[in-house]
């Protein structure tokens, strides 16, 4: 019998459909385990699980009542806002091939993070822990440690979101008060994660993809970030693989992310890190226990060591992981590949994209797919949590990708209704 998987699928994740065809395609028996039932739930005993992601512990026990009735063999966390719970869940049912549940955590809270990574000496920016209530005194003090510019971000939101370049106290102090505004928002319990402070780290991004082998990390992919990230915010656009690194930089930038994932001691699974290059040395922003973000997976391509010419996608080859199902050593088809993600320009009501049949018909342009619907409001970042939608692009080389990538945004236009219109 195949190996029955949990997935911990959030109703707001992009990650669901790319994660239940891999399933699909293998074959597996799927439990969706997510904080919101589907509508025919009721005819679909034993394969859904309503759980509350926002507290882990008892998610486990729920699933553990689930797990005795019907067995699960493996649990998947697929997004940033899931891979608590499924560590716990994991953890709770004993499946063979799991983090641990402190080493996950520490990925979510970037305090966690950074205390491991400075205890295992791996380059990170410096950092301060602030109050989001912090005076002037303490925001001095702060400078004084990490220096200016400096970055202020939540402990444990993602994608960027309420993460803001300070360039002087006044611009710190700011930066400080909206970032707090935006958490009292999100936090429905009255209580209000800190924030970090961290000193600017200046030179090209990078993201790192892997995965996991009873703590061996397998590099699957390196994309270089073309469009300059120096803020004030850090809307990430394009991502195009192979890197254009230079091969010491580049194998510097992969330790980098080994060290990370030992440190905080991830064992099994997929990584996802961010990375700064400062001059030729890396410096270590981020890693999570989870696979690249959005839709941004589909322009990975794999072979595999146990199944020559066969392409996988990044899915299939995490889940056959996650179920010991046989899988070599994976590598990236040939040539090259990108994503660009179209950002929010400003606050509104989308009304339109245009030109989207145009973009579709750019040599090398292999998709194009709008994420938020025309009446929908929008907000960009730093309070914003989404892309308008994505484009993909495959190539010979790097530069031909990004280029695609880039004719492509020049034919989209987009319609938003500024929130003061009509009124």
């Amino acid at each position: 019998m195949s190996a029955r998987v949990m997935l911990v699928l959030p109703t707001e994740t992009y990650r669901a459909t790319a994660f239940l065809r891999a399933a699909d395609a293998l074959a597996l028996p799927v439990v969706v385990a997510s904080n919101r039932a589907p509508s025919l739930a009721g005819l679909m005993e034993g394969r859904v699980l309503t759980l509350d992601l926002g507290h882990p512990a008892e998610s486990a026990e729920r699933a553990a009542e689930f797990a005795a009735r019907w067995p699960v063999d493996a649990v998947m966390g697929v997004d940033e806002a899931s891979v608590v719970t499924a560590a716990h869940i994991a953890d709770r049912l004993g499946t063979a091939r799991r983090n641990p549940v402190g080493a996950v955590e520490a990925t979510r809270d970037k305090r966690l993070l950074r205390r491991c990574l400075a205890a295992a000496a791996v380059s990170q920016p410096r950092f301060v822990e602030l109050d989001v209530n912090a005076d002037s005194a303490t925001l001095d003090e702060a400078i004084r440690v990490v220096g200016l510019p400096c970055v202020v971000k939540p402990v444990d939101l993602a994608a960027s979101r309420g993460v803001i370049r300070a360039d002087s106290p006044a611009e710190l102090i700011a930066a400080a008060q909206r970032v707090a505004a935006l958490l009292r928002t999100l936090c429905a319990d009255g209580s209000t994660p800190p924030l970090l402070v961290e000193a600017y780290v200046d030179g090209a991004e990078v993201a790192v993809e892997g995965l996991l082998r009873d703590g061996v990390l397998d590099i699957i992919a390196v994309f270089d970030k073309p469009d300059p990230l120096t803020g004030p915010f850090f809307e990430e656009t394009l991502y195009v693989t192979p890197s254009r690194l230079e091969g010491t930089t580049l194998r510097a930038v992969i330790d980098t992310v080994r060290a990370a994932a030992a440190a905080v001691g991830l064992r099994y699974g997929p990584v996802h890190a961010e990375v700064r290059v400062t001059g030729d040395l890396p410096v270590l922003i981020e890693v999570a226990a989870r696979s690249i973000g959005g839709l941004c997976s589909q322009v990975i391509r794999l072979l595999c060591d146990d199944a020559p010419g066969a392409e996988r996608s990044l899915e299939e080859v995490i889940l056959r992981q996650a179920c010991a199902l046989p899988l070599g050593r994976a590598r990236p088809v040939d040539g090259a590949s990108g994503v660009l993600m179209l950002p929010i320009p400003h606050a509104g009501v989308l009304r339109a994209i245009t030109g989207v049949d145009r973009a579709s018909r750019v040599a090398g342009v292999t998709g194009v797919t709008i994420s938020i619907p025309a009446g929908e409001s929008v907000t960009p970042l730093p309070e914003g949590d989404r892309y308008l939608g994505f484009v993909f692009a495959r190539g010979s080389a790097p530069v031909a990708v990004e280029a695609a990538l880039r004719e492509a945004q020049s034919l989209l236009q987009v319609d938003i209704d500024s929130p003061s219109a009509g009124q």
